[in-house]
């Protein structure tokens, strides 16, 4: 990919204490003018970008302000979420607008999903390597 930038995975243990890896990006977020750095696991089965609770509240959302529901699916489904829109900055890049389903749980990863991410970044994975590659969306594709 051109214009990309490499990131690493982080090592660390899943739910079973197995050692696993997982592509998290940092980035930071802000809202309002108020920022927060995160890391945030890319998840191409999810269908939206998903905030935990506490992250809006630091940048300063207030959740009775957001009025969009958002459904979330499979084991998110029983959380209530609200959409928020956020810029976000990942590495050198031109920051983006990215629209979350800002969930009323603190028990939800950071996630980005296709909805709307991997609409905005092309990503490759290299497993195998621990490592993956983001660049902004191609303009002018035809």
């Amino acid at each position: 990919m051109r214009n990309a930038q490499r990131f690493s995975f982080t090592e660390g243990y899943d739910a079973f204490g197995v050692p696993d890896a997982l592509p998290q990006l940092p980035l930071s977020l802000t809202y309002r003018g108020t920022s927060v750095e995160v890391a945030a696991l890319l998840d191409t089965g999810a269908s939206v970008n998903v905030l935990p609770y506490r992250v809006g509240v630091q940048m300063g959302a207030t959740w009775e302000q957001q009025t969009t529901s958002v459904i979330l699916a499979g084991n998110l489904a029983s959380v209530e979420a609200r959409g928020l829109l956020v810029s976000a900055q990942v590495g050198n890049f031109d920051p983006v607008q990215l629209v979350f389903a800002w969930s009323f749980s603190d028990d939800v990863p950071l996630l980005l999903g296709r909805m709307n991410f991997f609409l905005e970044f092309d990503v490759c994975f290299y497993r195998s390597q621990l490592l993956f590659e983001i660049c902004p969306k191609a303009q002018n594709i035809r």
